[in-house]
């Protein structure tokens, strides 16, 4: 059964809240129906569901206020538990190849203020200067993914735009004297809005995957943070697997981890 129009619109805008990018304030009820490309009794159902999960506040005469949640951010090896950590010759090295071999569109680059969530995961003050900049990466089949990065712009005096259609990042970044370290990575989904399924290709509500990485350089220092979309039809991610420990006390542990497209 097909998921209803203002719920699809709901589970979106959940996200995007969730991540702090409405931070400055959630867009009005007719530009969210153009975004979406619903009617107005869709959006307000979708915004009456975040209403009820104390993510918004509707303030007659006042428009609407995001209640900014506190955003959540993967723990370094250090603070504890397992290592997630990725060697640069392992996935690090891997993402590097693939850019390689896909086209990039760079859509957009602006140094802005970081918001809540990008300082938190870049360690840094709220509103210190990070160079934003999102690109859509394609094969020879078509869209693949579309990619914003946060980099303190301290680190990008070297690169705009310009470089950033040529060569990837992390390459960049290795090129103006950095030397990364590890990275923590998390993988989930999240649904396609208009402006991102007309980019990727795909119908509004599709499923994507949803990538956010934090790399860091060899001093542990954060210098990227990442949000990517991408086409589960086009990309798989894959990890093998080792068992570890004593007899009565084995579990499963990453040893190798790959991303693919097609």
């Amino acid at each position: 059964m097909p998921i209803p129009k203002y719920h699809q619109v709901y589970l979106v805008l959940k996200e995007r809240v969730l991540e702090g990018s409405f931070a400055a304030g959630l867009p009005g009820e007719f530009e969210l129906m153009a975004r979406f490309e619903v009617s107005r009794v869709t959006v307000r159902k979708a915004l009456e569901l975040l209403a009820a999960e104390g993510l918004i506040a509707r303030e007659p005469g006042r428009g609407t206020r995001v209640i900014q949640p506190k955003p959540k951010v993967a723990l370094m090896p250090s603070e504890g538990g397992s290592s997630p950590a990725l060697k640069r010759s392992g996935l690090l090295a891997n993402l590097v190849d693939m850019s390689l071999d896909t086209r990039v569109q760079v859509i957009s680059v602006d140094n802005v203020q970081a918001s809540e969530a990008v300082a938190q995961a870049l360690a840094i003050a709220p509103t210190s200067l990070v160079q934003k900049a999102v690109r859509l990466r394609s094969t020879r089949q078509g869209p693949l993914s579309h990619i914003t990065t946060y980099v303190p712009a301290e680190l990008t005096v070297s690169f705009g735009k310009k470089e950033l259609g040529k060569k990837p990042i992390l390459v960049l970044l290795e090129e103006s004297g950095l030397q990364l370290g590890q990275a923590v990575q998390q993988i989930s989904a999240r649904l396609a809005d208009a402006g991102i399924a007309r980019l990727l290709d795909v119908p509004v509500g599709s499923a994507l995957l949803y990538v956010r990485r934090v790399v860091y350089d060899q001093n542990d220092r954060p210098i990227q943070w990442l949000h990517g979309l991408y086409r589960p039809d086009r990309y798989e991610y894959q990890m093998k697997l080792s068992r570890v420990g004593e007899i009565d006390a084995r579990v499963w542990v990453s040893s190798e981890l790959q991303a693919h497209f097609n």
